[in-house]
């Protein structure tokens, strides 16, 4: 779907109301604004104003997502947008009861994280300085590369997190990061020997002082997409068998706190989740690990 912005009053100070007091992320908004016109879409002729959409069309609008196989993750998305919009109407515009509050959808089939082994971890970080320097290429480009993926595992942090990390944003001497997340919420994140060790090599060899800390070719921050590009890159050059994402070394990195002893309160800290119920997936992995090393081990596990 294109990212046209829309022309429904309601929806234009809803999504005001999104950005200027909920202080929501630019994706989200987004996310909030194709699922308001996916449904409206849907009903098309039936449509006549967001204050007159009956429960059944949401109803009948939620059979259809299932009928077509739309992932639950995607028709709990749609609904979460529908239901925080019927809240900014009832409080704001008077409607008396929002037509999405009672409708009960399908629970969410969460899927384990793929995580990365100590092992891949360690092959994937050794490519950016084994592998052949590509032509007009800075030489500081695999040291930026593997400062990159050490602060990815070391700390955990998001896609977003990372690429909006400045040089003033680093404390070397106390060893950690500090991070803008999600609700703008600042939060303090420890950062290992190895990934410190990394970043100032890379800011020597890049001669960074200030601004950005991770830098494109052409000396600009170094962008979502590119980091997404950089991982792809060495990925094709390595025996991992799946695709490794940003978010995979984020699974790996709080799979593997909990697997050498962390608590969950921790982890969960570390990673900036507000609910503890999203961190627990987490456990699962490991329990699943434990699964799988004493089906491997015991001799009498079958």
């Amino acid at each position: 779907m294109s990212d046209t912005p829309p022309t429904d009053p309601l929806q234009l100070e809803f999504e005001r109301y999104l950005t200027v007091e909920k202080n929501v992320s630019p994706r989200t908004v987004e996310n909030y604004r194709q699922a308001l016109r996916s449904v409206h879409d849907w009903m098309g002729a039936q449509f006549k104003s967001w204050k007159e959409c009956l429960p059944d069309q949401f109803r009948g609008y939620l059979f259809d997502c299932m009928k077509r196989d739309l992932a639950r993750s995607t028709i709990r998305v749609h609904f979460s947008a529908l239901r925080t919009f019927y809240k900014f109407l009832v409080h704001r515009h008077a409607l008396p009861l929002s037509p999405v509050a009672e409708i009960q959808l399908p629970k969410l089939e969460r899927s384990l994280p793929v995580v990365l082994t100590v092992a891949q971890i360690d092959h994937l970080f050794s490519l950016p300085h084994t592998l052949p320097r590509e032509k007009q290429a800075p030489a500081w480009l695999a040291h930026r590369d593997l400062a990159v993926l050490e602060l990815f595992y070391s700390t955990g942090l998001r896609l977003s997190e990372l690429a909006s990390l400045d040089v003033n944003g680093i404390d070397t001497l106390g060893s950690s990061a500090r991070v803008l997340g999600k609700g703008s919420k600042e939060r303090l994140v420890p950062i290992g020997s190895v990934a410190l060790k990394a970043i100032a090599e890379y800011q020597t060899a890049a001669k960074i002082t200030s601004g950005p800390l991770f830098l494109s070719k052409l000396r600009k921050r170094l962008s979502t997409r590119s980091i997404n590009s950089l991982l792809k890159k060495y990925l094709a050059e390595s025996d991992i068998p799946f695709n490794v994402t940003p978010h995979k070394l984020r699974h790996s990195f709080a799979t593997h706190l909990l697997d050498n002893g962390a608590d969950l309160r921790s982890v969960q800290a570390l990673l900036g989740h507000s609910s503890l119920s999203t961190t627990q997936i987490y456990t699962h992995v490991t329990k699943e690990r434990l699964r799988d090393a004493y089906d491997a081990a015991h001799p009498r596990a079958d």
